[in-house]
């Protein structure tokens, strides 16, 4: 009746026995066998938000890797508070999951420090800690930075602000580096004042911090913004003030999360391929569960630029605007061009600052 034991007997009589379990009802206890094997073959994918739109692509790719083994994924939402993330992965870890998959990290992570200590098997995924502890799967957040602020310096944009995210997070952490690199390599300014931190990934974080740095930078004519979810906010903010994206303030994004195409204006941003992150980290799970003493592996993926409507030319002046924008619309323009993605970058050995985030 165990798939992953077939094998060892004939074909011929593995259909028999198939049959005749069917015949008489028979379905396999999947309790009772973990409790005979010491394993569940459950995983657990720990998120934050179930309702960020990044999360359903990196569970298709986690799920169909981890299937293939024969284990089934249970997502949980833990929130934003450490004492709600650390009591529901007790209650996972009761309920012997053989791992988890953690979208949580903060840069110093209780949580981390929570499965270090108990002997569980885990990764992290998009995320990750300053220091490393676990085998994590992310994204390369300086260079998704550089190709933001690149495509805005080729349309001549020089005054460009930034739009960060919480900088307990490597992805808000990293992408405001980045930012600060790219600038200075074109000898734009890096002054604070061209930077606004937001007080959560999503979109009200986004608007109002937005507003904040149009109050402050009123001549700005672009923004490389630390996620898409943030940069619909920045959009609403351009609404708020009478202004146009792209005509009076360019926008780009950060992640290509699903339908970001169908916004008005379509938005320009730097693609994540959320779904091999996804499988990526199963691997390394897979790997993990296999050999607790298994050397950690930090694996960065390449992101990609796809531009779309929110940018371009930078124009001498403003233009009287009479009307609001449409933040989050149907728009006939869904296409983009894509900037071909490099190889995904592949590297072993302790998280250093560029290899983590997401």
């Amino acid at each position: 009746m165990n798939p992953k034991t077939r094998s060892m007997i004939g074909a011929d009589v593995v259909k028999e026995v198939l049959a005749t379990a069917a015949k008489l009802g028979y379905h396999y206890d999947t309790a009772a066998g973990s409790l005979r094997s010491g394993t569940s073959h459950m995983v657990g994918f720990v998120v934050p938000n179930i309702g960020s739109p990044v999360f359903a692509p990196m569970l298709a790719g986690l799920s169909k890797r981890l299937k293939r083994e024969s284990y089934s994924v249970i997502t949980v939402e833990v929130g934003n508070t450490t004492a709600g993330e650390l009591e529901l992965v007790s209650e996972l870890s009761s309920r012997r999951m053989d791992g988890l998959i953690l979208a949580t990290a903060h840069r110093q992570d209780p949580l981390v420090t929570y499965c270090v200590d108990n002997g569980i098997s885990a990764v992290l995924v998009n995320r990750a800690e300053e220091h490393s502890r676990l085998s994590a799967a992310v994204t390369n957040d300086l260079e998704a930075m550089r190709l933001a602020v690149d495509h805005l310096v080729s349309l001549g944009h020089r005054k460009i602000g930034h739009i960060a995210g919480p900088q307990d997070l490597s992805t808000g952490y990293l992408r405001l580096a980045g930012f600060r690199l790219a600038q200075a390599a074109h000898g734009l300014d890096t002054d604070k004042a061209f930077i606004e931190e937001a007080a959560s990934f999503d979109r009200q974080g986004g608007h109002t911090a937005a507003l904040r740095l149009l109050d402050r930078i009123p001549d700005l004519t672009a923004i490389a913004v630390a996620s898409d979810l943030l940069a619909l906010g920045a959009y609403d903010a351009l609404r708020q003030r009478g202004l146009r994206c792209p005509e009076d303030v360019s926008i780009v994004g950060q992640n290509d999360m699903p339908f970001i195409d169908l916004v008005s204006p379509p938005m320009t941003t730097v693609r994540v391929d959320f779904e091999e992150m996804g499988a990526t980290a199963a691997e390394l799970l897979l790997q993990t569960m296999s050999r607790q003493d298994q050397p950690l592996r930090n694996i960065v993926l390449s992101p990609s630029l796809v531009v779309r409507s929110s940018t371009q030319q930078v124009t001498n002046s403003r233009r009287p605007h009479s009307g609001p924008d449409i933040a989050a619309s149907p728009a006939n323009d869904v296409g983009g061009t894509s900037v071909p993605p490099r190889k995904p970058v592949r590297r072993n050995g302790p998280l250093k600052s560029g290899n983590y985030g997401g």
